[in-house]
């Protein structure tokens, strides 16, 4: 009679634990599907403050310019403020999207068919007159567009990527038609962008040494015919290697912004006050504003801004790493990898590492098509971090404190005392 009261209760335990187990998986299942309300606050926060200091340098920069051109010190503020603004909503917009709907084929095909529609206008309209009002370029949402696809395709033929005529040759193709209607604008730097960035992509697919090898050496002999027959890039090269052997050789914006920098010194000669934007610095509200941020904030505000754009590339990068789906994966490493590569080359060009190039310093420089776009790809970026539903195991790893305190306080590891 004991016994059998034994087996009856050990049974009734046995439900309970049950019992419990399924509502924490619930709970578990409760809080995973609550994930789309969650937004990383690191990224989020980068990104507003780069904006922020962003609006203080285009106006230090623009005040002078626009008084002149326009009649008004505001005049150029304000414009950057509207497109600012524009951005801001596509950000949003974008984060509130999931972005898996971006993985169906037909949107992919629809914006890049958009997109060589526009590429072929601006050779009529002009490159400088730009399209929207004059406002927008379409070699800037070419970046965008030119991720958003690769990841499309490159994560739905990864099994083929390392097959010569479903990987190779489609993405050769596809890359190098965009590439030359950007070149014939003729926009040489935003061109190598794209180019660059899509070698990365196909690295991050897990194509072959062969074939990214083979990538990297067919866009090397593009480069070099481009800058045979482009007296501007051939121009550039000479004095980026005469600059590379003495600084003082180097070409006139290399030259000027190193004075900019000299005269800024360690802590800079004040926010507004630098001299080189109303005269020697070319122009100081967008490829050189690096130049004017050295010299207003000197070295010390030129690190920070350095390292807050390295948060934001590693949270990217981070958010790349975690996410379970192969097209989220892909998206958010070619995005990071594309905002890092902006960031890379403006500011190597600017200290004279990098040959001359055109390329906007992301979320601080003045400009409509750079920011809107870059801002339209951290709104992705975040709907990639805010729709990664696959559950991610918290504990498996041994790390002495889980880091994602960006929604939920770190913790240490339990001693066993707690259940």
């Amino acid at each position: 009679m004991l016994q059998g009261t034994s087996v009856k209760s050990f049974m009734t335990t046995n439900m309970t634990t049950k019992e419990t187990i399924n509502k924490a998986v619930k709970y578990s299942q409760g809080r995973i599907n609550g994930r789309p309300t969650q937004v990383d606050w690191i990224l989020a926060m980068m990104t507003g403050i780069l904006l922020v200091f962003g609006i203080m340098m285009v106006f230090s920069t623009t005040f002078d310019l626009s008084y002149h051109w326009h009649g008004s010190r505001f005049v150029m503020l304000v414009n950057h403020l509207w497109h600012l603004s524009v951005g801001v909503m596509a950000l949003v917009l974008c984060a509130l999207l999931d972005y898996r709907k971006l993985r169906l084929p037909i949107v992919a095909v629809c914006m890049l068919l958009v997109t060589i529609v526009a590429l072929i206008l601006v050779l009529f309209v002009g490159i400088d007159r730009g399209l929207v009002a004059g406002s927008y370029q379409p070699s800037e949402l070419a970046k965008l567009v030119m991720v958003i696809y690769l990841a499309v395709w490159m994560s739905s033929k990864q099994d083929q990527l390392n097959d010569f005529w479903y990987g190779m040759a489609p993405f050769a193709v596809v890359v190098g038609f965009i590439a030359g209607l950007i070149i014939l604008q003729p926009d040489i730097s935003a061109a190598a962008t794209i180019l660059v960035i899509a070698v990365l992509m196909f690295f991050l697919a897990g194509a072959a040494i062969v074939q990214l090898g083979g990538a990297l050496l067919i866009a090397s002999l593009v480069g070099y015919l481009v800058i045979s027959f482009n007296s501007t890039g051939q121009q550039r090269i000479a004095e980026y290697v005469a600059g590379l052997r003495d600084i003082t050789e180097g070409s006139w914006h290399v030259r000027q912004a190193i004075v900019a920098f000299v005269d800024g010194g360690m802590f800079g000669v004040g926010l507004g006050k630098s001299a080189g934007k109303f005269s020697y610095l070319p122009v100081p509200h967008t490829d050189s504003i690096f130049a004017v941020v050295g010299e207003e904030l000197g070295l010390i505000g030129s690190l920070i801004v350095v390292v807050l754009f390295v948060v934001l590339c590693w949270r990217g990068i981070l958010i790349s790493v975690r996410v379970q789906d192969p097209f989220g994966k892909l998206l958010a490493g070619g995005l990071t990898g594309w905002i890092a590569l902006e960031v890379i080359v403006n500011i190597g060009v600017i200290l004279g590492v990098l040959p001359f190039a055109g390329n906007a310093l992301p979320l601080v420089s003045y400009g409509g098509s750079s920011l809107v776009v870059t801002l339209t790809g951290i709104g992705i970026l975040m709907s990639v971090s805010r729709y990664d539903l696959e559950v991610r195991p918290d504990r498996e790893s041994g790390a002495i404190i889980d880091l994602r305190w960006w929604n939920r306080r770190a913790r240490l590891p339990s001693n066993g005392s707690r259940r």
